[in-house]
């Protein structure tokens, strides 16, 4: 199994890290061997859209012949998604939305003509479907019966992947994180995670017990990944029925 690990908060010990790498621990249960691809856009941001890829995007003719180097970060990143058989991202809410981090991965990632296609019915994606796992937190609450706040974070992201092609997701929400104190952030953690449902990934099982192998921002790690290195790195509960945006 291949796993594409996102994080985009800018905080090291942030929830949503400790989120996404506790779903990490749980897929490495079910796939001991998998392999990890590590982006980590809270640490190493990537450029919001610059001129060339602009001016690629800008018409059918300049993407069927871009300037030289306008797609090359484009095309690494759809190759990174392409090569995972599972994608885990854990973002925090900013804003009642996404970090703009995260934005521009999938300003990056979403590509007419190579994620997706246009039709008179819409966007339809390019890419084969896999599992993506969306660990959420939020200071305050956007679902659930506490729910005080719109959330736009999650519809706008379930569209974003949806539209090349990435339909099976799971939104894991830790909210309220804002009245958490240290102590009492571990249980809230494993609450949100309860509803996680690996069925979806299950069919990816390795059977073969070999050490997890990161690779970040391009550089092979090989060896076993301890849990502090996989943490370091890497309310009410609502539970997101796979394939199903949240309400």
């Amino acid at each position: 199994m291949n796993i594409l690990h996102i994080d985009s908060s800018p905080r090291p010990g942030s929830h949503s890290r400790q989120l996404s790498a506790a779903i990490i621990e749980k897929l490495l249960e079910v796939a001991p061997g998998a392999s990890i691809i590590r982006r980590d856009l809270g640490a190493e941001p990537l450029p919001q859209t610059e001129a060339l890829y602009a001016v690629a995007l800008a018409s059918p003719a300049t993407l069927a012949a871009p300037p030289k180097g306008s797609l090359d970060l484009s095309e690494a990143l759809i190759r990174e998604v392409e090569a995972a058989d599972v994608i885990v991202i854990g973002t925090p809410m900013h804003n009642l939305t996404i970090p703009s981090v995260l934005k521009a991965w999938i300003d990056q990632i979403l590509r007419v003509g190579r994620t997706m296609k246009s039709t008179p019915s819409g966007k339809v994606g390019m890419l084969r479907d896999r599992p993506v796992f969306i660990g959420v937190a939020s200071g305050g609450f956007f679902t659930g019966e506490r729910a005080n706040q719109p959330d736009f974070l999650t519809p706008y992201l379930s569209l974003a992947l949806n539209s090349i092609g990435l339909k099976t997701q799971q939104f894991l929400p830790l909210q309220g994180t804002a009245f958490l104190d240290r102590s009492q952030a571990p249980l809230a953690r494993d609450k949100a995670l309860a509803a996680l449902d690996l069925t979806a990934a299950e069919h990816l099982r390795e059977f073969h017990d070999r050490p997890a192998v990161l690779t970040s921002a391009g550089r092979p790690f090989r060896g076993p990944l301890c849990s502090g290195e996989r943490r370091q790195q890497h309310s009410d509960r609502a539970p997101q029925v796979l394939g199903t945006p949240a309400p």
